[in-house]
């Protein structure tokens, strides 16, 4: 019997499109994850699962901390009982700057993440708003963490190619210090840590040419890092408290690297179709969606209703849903369509029916959650379980 034989048993009395996670898959992925990270603390991003239930299983396995990617829903987190969450995106959000700089709770374990002084300002001013003039007497400071740029660059002057994601400015150590200098004199702010997203080396499938750009990337990355966290600890005068780094593609090289104290995975809980390609882990995928086959328009076609859950990214095939089912695969005239998906049979896969259930994944993690209310456990041919996603529990946070 195959896996989505037996999700189609666990979920046949639920009407589609229905969502579910394969409790045996995640756990295993979960400590999978652990395990590559060698002791170092794996922290869990939000982003990647959002569904707060599974985000505390994960804490659970042992998981250390929550990466949120915004403060909004850090501050929800916080206010359900998540410690230790890190902001893992600047905010310009003031309303929910000020929600932070009047909670004392909120205060002690939520990390801000900055990359520019106008961030900074926009802290410092929901600060003194919140204690007057008096802002050194709140009874914590606010946390700060500094994103510093983690990408290759190859060449010279104008030929200089940039490989990796276009985040922080901060690139150089002096960069990065003389920012760090000014959080920390800035009253009510200190400087927490530091954050090298190695997108290029966690972020990309193992094609060839990428592992080319991953052999360069990783003594660069190293390298620089060292350099920079010798300048914040020297322009703050102390030892940082968090140096974090990695994704699901690059635990065991990230984990490995000088300084670094913790590092971030979310996506490997699930093992997105985006995962597929990757060689550094063995992908156990855990998060599948069903779709209910409501035509049949001709020979060798099907069409099931919903389906179009594509992935944010560079538009093409490699945000499409993933179809489980052998044989069938989406067309390229329609793809994954907003209210319903036509299928085109192979030689060799089995016919559909109207009212059969065909599975998917979807490209990337959570983002599959913001299409349902509620997520359906699967442990065995059983649903053990059925929890809200942030959807389902009336939060959306962009």
């Amino acid at each position: 019997m195959t896996s989505t034989d037996r999700l189609t048993r666990a979920a046949a009395g639920l009407p589609g499109p229905v969502a579910v996670v394969d409790l045996d898959a995640f756990d295993t992925n979960a400590a999978d994850l652990l395990r590559r990270a060698a002791g170092r603390p794996v922290r869990v991003a939000a982003k990647s699962v959002r569904v707060r239930s599974l985000i505390e299983r994960a804490l659970d396995a042992g998981f250390a901390g929550v990466m949120a990617y915004s403060l909004v829903e850090a501050l929800w987190l916080v206010g359900q009982g998540v410690r230790d969450v890190l902001v893992g995106y600047p905010s310009v959000d003031r309303s929910a700057l000020a929600r932070l700089a009047a909670d004392p709770a909120a205060r002690r374990e939520i990390t801000l993440m900055v990359d520019d002084l106008a961030q900074v300002e926009l802290v410092r001013a929901a600060l003194t708003q919140a204690a007057g003039a008096e802002a050194t007497s709140a009874p914590a400071d606010v946390a700060v963490c500094l994103d510093v740029d983690a990408s290759l660059r190859v060449g010279v002057g104008p030929l200089t190619a940039h490989l990796g994601t276009r985040r922080s400015p901060l690139r150089t150590p002096a960069q990065v210090a003389d920012l760090a200098a000014l959080v920390d004199r800035s009253p009510g702010l200190r400087v927490r840590g530091l954050m090298f997203y190695e997108a290029q080396i966690a972020g990309l499938p193992d094609t060839p040419a990428v592992r080319v750009v991953k052999s360069l990337s990783v003594p660069d990355v190293e390298r620089r890092r060292r350099a920079v966290v010798a300048a914040v600890t020297t322009a703050v005068g102390r030892p940082l408290e968090l140096v974090n780094a990695g994704g699901t593609g690059s635990l065991e090289v990230s984990a490995a690297g000088a300084d670094v104290t913790e590092v971030t995975a979310g996506s490997g809980l699930y093992v997105p179709g985006t995962f597929d390609r990757y060689r550094s882990f063995t992908p156990r995928p855990a998060a599948f969606f069903g779709l209910d086959v409501v035509r049949l328009p001709g020979q060798g076609w099907a069409t099931v209703f919903g389906g179009g859950y594509v992935a944010s990214g560079p538009a093409g095939p490699s945000r499409l849903p993933r179809v489980v089912a052998p044989g069938w695969s989406l067309t390229r005239r329609e793809a994954a369509g907003e209210v319903q998906t036509v299928l085109r049979r192979g030689r060799r896969a089995r016919p559909l029916r109207i009212g059969d259930r065909v599975w998917f994944r979807h490209a990337k993690a959570g983002e599959l959650m913001e299409r349902f209310d509620v997520v359906h456990l699967v442990r065995g041919e059983q649903i053990v379980e059925t929890v809200p996603t942030y959807r389902g529990e009336g939060r959306c946070f962009g």
